[in-house]
């Protein structure tokens, strides 16, 4: 703050103490900015918090000393009371609620006749009890045995040929590595403990062997992937988002590598494409996008705003990425934030009353415009309004001005009924990523993270078209060698559903 001289006018020093006092005030309010914007910082991280950071155990000097056993009497009264246990489950009524057994697994019948002499007894009936059973996975040896056969009359050698095979001289078939895929990417089982199941089995197998397999059964997806690559970039609307992935390859000694999947998610006809890059910068999706044209939905991540605002590119922002916002400032300023969050739960009651009905997207847009449309006029109106008296380093200020800088992104959903409220469907794609991470922590190499790539976006596209990722997987291993390239395409999980339906 600055000092007043001395010998100064009465008018002069009228003035003085005025920026005095205006410095004074603007010191203030960048205080209570601050003080605000802390808060709310604690506030976010206390809800944040799941439970304690350190827990501590102290003795009790009544406590018993180790090792010790429960007394005659209360051994005796716990056998008991299991007896009395066993005597009421086995009594008890049978539950008629049960789930219904699937149709289509096979039925082992196991025949129970009385005991004793039945000679002189005749069968009347019979009860029949199902029940659900299961069998560790079954491993077996396929083996092709290839006859030759020799012209009688002529030379030359006639022999049966051998299947496409996935590796040519290896011994894993289509089945296991499917398996072992599915386990890894699918099921999160890391293959150090694949292994371990294998040696339960009496199959010993090492561990570079197996990523040997799991490596060259990748490879084969390649020319699939390829093709996926080039659908998503012609698609005309897209959802976008990244994730994070460490990889071992590293530049500097004894530090991962921290790159990206930027993950794209077509709505119309629900494939997914997950596309690794070793960088979150803009170059991460110059391939994907830079020929992009239509609707684009992401989160408020600069690089996806630079694309938004092309003329050929309709950016579409993310209702449930400005309704978190919101939500975070409930403690901050829980007056205006629910004022907020009881507007938006508007927007998402239209879309649900929209999915229940089964409208189509014409309909659709006319629901929007009718209902949606002045719950946004309101929201709108009342954040340009609120964001004038709030403090904008508060989580409440935040997140009016998360809302008002993509006012027309959040509202452009209303022009086509095929078009979504949020960027709900590529943030689901991602999180099976998300649990594998925990699993294997880290990808070897980027070969070996875009070789992920691929698989994660095969077994996303099953997932949202419903396919078992261990039948599509085993079948295009078994086809993708021998397929011809022009009908590639037939091998997408969604047209082997397709196909199967038919």
């Amino acid at each position: 703050m600055q000092t007043v001289p001395e010998n100064l006018s009465q008018e002069e020093l009228l003035l003085a103490f005025r920026r005095l006092q205006q410095e004074k005030d603007e010191l203030g309010k960048e205080k209570d900015e601050r003080i605000a914007y802390l808060e709310a910082q604690l506030a976010m991280y206390r809800r944040m918090q799941f439970g304690q950071k350190r827990e501590r155990f102290e003795g009790d000097a009544s406590q018993l000393a180790l090792p010790f056993q429960a007394p005659v009497e209360a051994v005796a009264e716990q056998q008991q009371e299991v007896k009395q246990k066993i005597e009421y489950v086995r009594q008890r009524p049978h539950h008629h609620g049960r789930a219904k057994l699937p149709g289509h697994l096979p039925v082992e019948e196991v025949e129970i006749h009385p005991e004793g002499d039945l000679s002189q007894m005749v069968c009347i009936g019979k009860e029949v009890t199902e029940e659900l059973e299961c069998e560790p996975a079954r491993f077996f040896i396929r083996r092709y045995v290839r006859y030759k056969y020799a012209a009688k009359d002529k030379e030359g050698v006639a022999i049966g040929l051998l299947p496409e095979r996935v590796i040519d001289k290896g011994i894993a078939g289509a089945g296991l590595l499917a398996s072992i895929l599915v386990d890894k990417y699918q099921d999160h089982l890391p293959l150090y403990r694949q292994k371990q199941r294998f040696a339960r089995e009496g199959i010993q197998i090492a561990s570079s062997t197996i990523e040997g397999w799991a490596k060259e059964a990748l490879l084969k997806l390649e020319p699939l992937y390829g093709q996926l690559v080039f659908e998503t970039k012609a698609k005309g609307y897209l959802q976008v988002d990244e994730s994070p992935i460490k990889v071992l390859d590293s530049d500097k000694k004894g530090a991962c590598h921290q790159g990206y999947y930027w993950v794209y998610h077509s709505p119309l006809d629900r494939t997914v494409l997950f596309d690794y890059q070793p960088t979150r910068a803009a170059a991460g999706v110059k391939l994907m996008l830079d020929s992009f044209r239509g609707y684009l939905q992401t989160d408020g991540y600069a690089v996806y705003e630079k694309y938004g605002r092309k003329k050929e590119v309709t950016h579409l922002a993310c209702w449930a990425h400005a309704r978190r916002e919101f939500e975070r400032a409930l403690e901050n300023d829980k007056a205006r934030a629910g004022k907020a969050l009881t507007l938006i739960q508007l927007l998402y009651a239209v879309e649900r009353k929209a999915k229940e009905e089964g409208l189509e997207a014409a309909a659709i847009k006319e629901l929007r415009l009718s209902e949606s449309l002045p719950v946004l006029n309101e929201l709108g109106k009342w954040i340009f309004e609120e964001i004038k008296s709030t403090l904008p380093k508060s989580q409440i200020g935040k997140a009016m001005a998360y809302a008002y800088a993509r006012w027309d992104a959040l509202s452009a959903y209303l022009y086509d009924g095929e078009l979504h409220i949020d960027n709900n469907g590529v943030e689901n794609a991602i999180r099976p990523l998300a649990l594998g991470r925990k699993n294997y922590l880290f990808a070897g190499s980027h070969e070996a993270a875009k070789r992920a790539g691929m698989i994660y976006s095969f077994f996303a596209i099953c997932k949202k078209h419903e396919v078992n990722p261990y039948q599509w997987l085993k079948h295009t291993l078994q086809n993708i060698m021998s397929i011809n390239h022009k009908n590639i395409k037939d091998l997408f999980p969604q047209n082997l559903k397709n196909k199967a339906n038919m």
